[in-house]
């Protein structure tokens, strides 16, 4: 999710901890939580800083190590015992390395449930994981979210703020696997209706009631929108395996940056286009098509002699337009 959700809910959960008698009664306690909290709700996203060596360095770093396995242990200690030092909360020691544990392990999981997805299974395999259940930044989880912690801070329900938070939680916890329920629903819907189609990609739409999808074929793929008007059918992708085998398309496959695309991309097309002083090699990752665009793209321009002038690595979109990952 966003930076400003994840750090949202890291407040919101440090909130549920009121639930503890301990915590009610200890306003110093309360705010080592709340750092402990929106700490560990944020620092997966620490990998951010490899976008100062190149989009290709963040592509292969971002949401990788730092939302593994054993992430969530590590920044337990690296964010509790601090946290219980700086406050002088050293007897609520495990209590402050648990809230930091559970904000990570929200963080990863919320991630996982978006487009983009997660390497949440290294160090036992570096495969993308993605339940393609919610956008990036989901207005329901924030709105709701966004509603308690200001509750919170007004003062006026302190006295059942921990059981608000505790509902808060169990409601979105039911909300997201309602999410990935709908995805599901809707899925089995497309694949149904579009016949015999190998893989079917959807997306969600920022409103929650539509999703945009990417359906292949023997020969092409699919692209349009499903809702309960019914399947808008908005543009159809020629397949281009055999563009992939030209000298243009494998001159560029040893980039570091279509090598890091590849290694990222779900349904990759590939397009090479002839230039006056030489090609234009654009990959793209088919999952990712909106808008009659597909905007997430290793773009590569090579001479006539197939030697590489520029790479060009990224989204070819704005924050606010579709697809939300």
């Amino acid at each position: 999710m966003d930076t400003a959700s994840h750090l949202l809910l890291g407040f919101t959960l440090a909130g549920a901890s009121l639930a503890i008698p301990a915590v009610a009664a200890d306003p110093t306690l309360q705010h080592a939580l709340i750092a402990a909290s929106m700490l560990g709700s944020h620092a997966p996203d620490l990998d951010a800083v490899a976008r100062l060596k190149g989009q290709t360095t963040y592509l292969r770093v971002h949401r990788g190590i730092t939302h593994s396995l054993p992430a969530p242990f590590v920044w337990a200690l690296l964010i509790g015992w601090p946290m219980a030092w700086l406050f002088g909360t050293m007897d609520h020691l495990g209590l402050l390395m648990l809230w930091a544990f559970l904000a990570v392990c929200f963080h990863v999981t919320l991630d996982l449930f978006n487009g983009y997805g997660v390497q949440c299974l290294r160090p036992f395999t570096r495969r993308w994981l993605h339940l393609d259940s919610l956008c990036l930044f989901d207005p329901y989880i924030f709105g709701s979210h966004l509603l308690c912690g200001l509750l919170w801070l007004s003062g006026l329900a302190n006295s059942i703020m921990g059981t608000v938070f505790e509902i808060l939680y169990g409601l979105t916890i039911l909300y997201v696997g309602w999410r990935l329920l709908e995805r599901i629903r809707w899925q089995r819907k497309l694949r149904k209706a579009l016949g015999n189609r190998s893989r079917v990609s959807l997306l969600p739409l920022m409103s929650g009631r539509a999703w945009q999808f990417v359906a292949e074929g023997p020969d092409s793929y699919e692209a349009g929108t499903i809702s309960s008007r019914g399947i808008v059918r908005e543009s159809t992708i020629a397949k281009t395996s055999s563009l992939s085998g030209t000298e243009p398309a494998l001159a560029t496959m040893q980039t570091d940056g279509v090598r890091a695309f590849l290694a990222f991309a779900t349904n990759v097309h590939v397009q090479v286009q002839e230039k006056l002083d030489g090609y234009e090699v654009t990959w793209s990752d088919l999952r990712f098509w909106s808008n009659d665009k597909l905007p997430y793209t290793a773009a590569v321009t090579l001479d006539r002699n197939m030697m590489v002038q520029n790479t060009k690595l990224g989204w070819d979109k704005k924050t606010w337009e579709p697809p939300y990952v």
